[in-house]
C-alpha cells in the first residue's frame, strides 16, 4: 500500500507567503528529498521560496537536524586529538583547503575535510582534488577514517550515506540561482561537518565581488548564524571574514590551482595564498589544543611548510586516495587545456580593479563550473593573472593568460574577462587587509 501524498504544494504556499513550517513538515521534506518522493522541481521551488523568506531560528535548527538524520553519521572516536575542519564560502581561485590541510595534520591536528563541488561561480574543492590523475574523493566511511589515521588528514566529498539530502539540495541550489541564503548556506555546510565527525570548525566567510555576499553585514550575518547554529549542534565553531574582491592567488581553475597550493607548500606561492592558509591554519591549530594562541599556530604553520612536512603529509594522502603522486613533484603533469591567449592592457597607467565575480563567472563558462548539474568539469582550463590590484601597467601588458578547449567558448567569454580588468589614471589604495573579522 502507497503512502499518502504530502502536502507540499501547500507547504511551498505557505512558505512562499511568509509562514513558519512546523517541525513535521521540515522532517518529511528532508525525508521526501532523500528519497525521492518529492520531486526535483517542487524542492527547487521550495528552496526559492526560503531564498525570499528565510527560515526561522526554530525552523533552521529542525532543519539542520533533518539534514544529518537523513543518512549515516560518522564516529572517528577511535582517532586521537580534537579533530578539526575548514570550511570557504566559496571564492574565486580559493584553493586554500589543499594547502591548509596537510600543514594543519603535520603540525598534529587530525583534519577530516568533507569538502563540495563549485557552486554557481565559484570553485570546488572536490573539482579541484580531481584534477589529480586518479583522486578518488569518493570514500566509504571506513576508507575516510583510515586514510585520516594513517596520515592525519583526508580530503573527499560525501559518501551516498552521509547527509545525503544535502548532495541533492547542493546540486539543485547550484543549477537553480538559490545558493545565496543564509540559512541553506549554514545547514548544507554544518550537516557535512557533524555528520563526517569533525569536534571543531574553521569557517571563512568571504566578502566582496567574487563572494556570495558582497556587503559586510549579511556576510557578518551569515557567519553568526553558522557559530551559533553550529555550537548549538555541538561543532565549536569560529569564522572569520575575509577579503574577495579580487582573486585569491594568481589562479583561476581546477588544475592550476592545484599547482598553486602545492607552490605555497613548497615555500613559495602568492602572499595571500600563503597569508590566508598561515592565518586559517593558526585557528585550527587552537581549536585543536596545538597552539597556545594564534601567533604560535602561525610559527608551527610556518615551520610547518620551511621544512615540507606539510607537503609531504600531501604526497601521503594522494597516494592512499589513489592520485599520481608524480604531480607534487612535478605540477606540469597535471591537465591543461590545449588553447592559450594572453589578454593585454589596452593603455598604460595603473590595475584599478581585478573582478573576482567576472572572473569567476567566465572560469565556469570555460568548463572550470557547471552551469547545469549533470555538467562535466573541464580540470584544464584556467585563467592565470599576472598582475594585481594596484599593479603599474603599460600598454600592451600582461594582465592574463586563459586557457581553454573550447574556443566558441571563449570568444563568448573574452569580453567578461577583459572588462574584468579596469586601469586608471591613479594608483588606488588598497586596505592590504585580508581578515576583515573574527566571530567566535
Amino acid at each position: 500500500m502507497s503512502a499518502p501524498p504530502l502536502p507540499v504544494t501547500a507547504w511551498i504556499a505557505h512558505k512562499r507567503d511568509g509562514g513558519e513550517l512546523d517541525d513535521a513538515a521540515i522532517r518529511a521534506l528532508i525525508a521526501g528529498a532523500t528519497t525521492g518522493r518529492i520531486p526535483d522541481y517542487q524542492l527547487a521551488a521550495l528552496l526559492m521560496a526560503i531564498v525570499w523568506r528565510g527560515l526561522t531560528a526554530r525552523e533552521l535548527a529542525t532543519w539542520l537536524d533533518a539534514m544529518i538524520a537523513s543518512g549515516d553519521r560518522m564516529r572517528l572516536d577511535g582517532i586521537a586529538g580534537v579533530k578539526v575542519d575548514k570550511h570557504s564560502t566559496g571564492g574565486v581561485g580559493d584553493k586554500i583547503s589543499i594547502c591548509l590541510a596537510p600543514l594543519v595534520a603535520a603540525c598534529g591536528v587530525p583534519v577530516p575535510m568533507m569538502s563540495g563541488r563549485s557552486l554557481g561561480h565559484t570553485g570546488g574543492t572536490l573539482d579541484k582534488l580531481e584534477a589529480i590523475p586518479g583522486f578518488r574523493t569518493a570514500l566509504t566511511p571506513r576508507a575516510f577514517a583510515r586514510v585520516l589515521g594513517e596520515t592525519g588528514l583526508v580530503l573527499a566529498g560525501q559518501s551516498a550515506r552521509l547527509a545525503p539530502a544535502d548532495r541533492l539540495l547542493y546540486a539543485l541550489r547550484d543549477a537553480t540561482a538559490t545558493v545565496e541564503s543564509i540559512p541553506l548556506i549554514a545547514s548544507s555546510i554544518l550537516s557535512k561537518k557533524i555528520a563526517e565527525g569533525a569536534d571543531a570548525l574553521v569557517m571563512d566567510v568571504k566578502v566582496g565581488l567574487g563572494a556570495f555576499f558582497s556587503d559586510r553585514a549579511r556576510a557578518r550575518a551569515l557567519a553568526r548564524t553558522i557559530v551559533a547554529l553550529g555550537n548549538r549542534a555541538g561543532l565549536k565553531t569560529v569564522a572569520l571574514l575575509t577579503a574577495m574582491d579580487e582573486p585569491i592567488g594568481m589562479a583561476i581553475g581546477n588544475a592550476c590551482e592545484v599547482a598553486e597550493a602545492v607552490d605555497v607548500l613548497r615555500g613559495g606561492g602568492p602572499a595571500d595564498t600563503r597569508a590566508l592558509t598561515v592565518r586559517l591554519g593558526a585557528e585550527m591549530l587552537l581549536l585543536g589544543k596545538r597552539a597556545r594562541d594564534l601567533p604560535d599556530g602561525s610559527r608551527q604553520i610556518e615551520a610547518a611548510i620551511g621544512s615540507g612536512a606539510g607537503l609531504e603529509r600531501l604526497r601521503a594522502c594522494v597516494l592512499l586516495q589513489g592520485g599520481d603522486v608524480r604531480v607534487i613533484d612535478d605540477p606540469r603533469r597535471l591537465p591543461r587545456a590545449r588553447h592559450e591567449v594572453v589578454i593585454r592592457a589596452k593603455s598604460r597607467g595603473f590595475l584599478v580593479t581585478v573582478h573576482a565575480g567576472d572572473l569567476g563567472r567566465a572560469a565556469t563558462r570555460l568548463g572550470a563550473g557547471r552551469l547545469r548539474k549533470e555538467d562535466v568539469v573541464d580540470p584544464g582550463v584556467g585563467i592565470l593573472l599576472h598582475g594585481k590590484q594596484g599593479d603599474a601597467l603599460e600598454r600592451g601588458a600582461a594582465l592574463a593568460t586563459v586557457r581553454f578547449a573550447d574556443p566558441a567558448r571563449f570568444a563568448a567569454v573574452r569580453p567578461l574577462i577583459e572588462g574584468a580588468f579596469v586601469a586608471g589614471a591613479e594608483k588606488p589604495r588598497r586596505s592590504g587587509r585580508l581578515f576583515l573579522e573574527r566571530i567566535a
